[in-house]
């Protein structure tokens, strides 16, 4: 829900006062999905916004993470949702179910690209799971929409831990 507020000088701003989704790109991937967010976990400005799940500039938020699984399949040929270790049980749902069609051109394509891919255990961790972190960068009370960026390295290291600390005091 998205309400104009009239500003200084007749300009008019975009308050969110509930939004439920929101484009959020993967840096590492170079590549930005409109995606459902699910939940607010963090803001390092007051529990307060937590609580009544407030979304506001640089709150860590959970997002679905289907959209970027559809995607690095078509990208890469692998789906992250699935572990590796039933090889067996893939070949039979291959079998039960017809197979796409692939030219020779996009399977040599595919498979150049997955050799040169690698993907943090974190974050494969979190495709699990079906939900990823997430940054809000824009501000929602000011512009009306939400944006932002999946979290990678240091900085989901970083948040894993506040998180962690904050379950373990409850």
């Amino acid at each position: 829900r998205v309400r104009p507020v009239r500003g200084r000088g007749g300009n008019m701003k975009f308050r969110a006062l509930r939004i439920d989704a929101g484009s959020f790109s993967w840096g590492s991937e170079h590549c930005a999905m409109k995606v459902r967010i699910l939940d607010v976990v963090y803001n390092a400005t007051s529990n307060e916004l937590v609580r009544t799940k407030t979304l506001t500039k640089n709150s860590i938020v959970q997002i679905d993470a289907q959209p970027f699984k559809q995607w690095y399949l078509k990208k890469y040929g692998v789906d992250l949702g699935k572990k590796v270790k039933g090889d067996k049980k893939t070949e039979e749902k291959k079998e039960g179910e017809e197979p796409e069609k692939k030219s020779r051109h996009v399977i040599a394509k595919l498979k150049a690209r997955a050799a040169k891919q690698k993907l943090e255990p974190l974050i494969e961790d979190q495709f699990q799971s079906g939900r990823l972190l997430a940054a809000i960068a824009s501000r929602p009370g000011q512009s009306g929409c939400c944006d932002g960026y999946v979290l990678e390295a240091e900085e989901l290291l970083f948040y894993k831990k506040k998180l962690e600390k904050k379950h373990k005091k409850a």
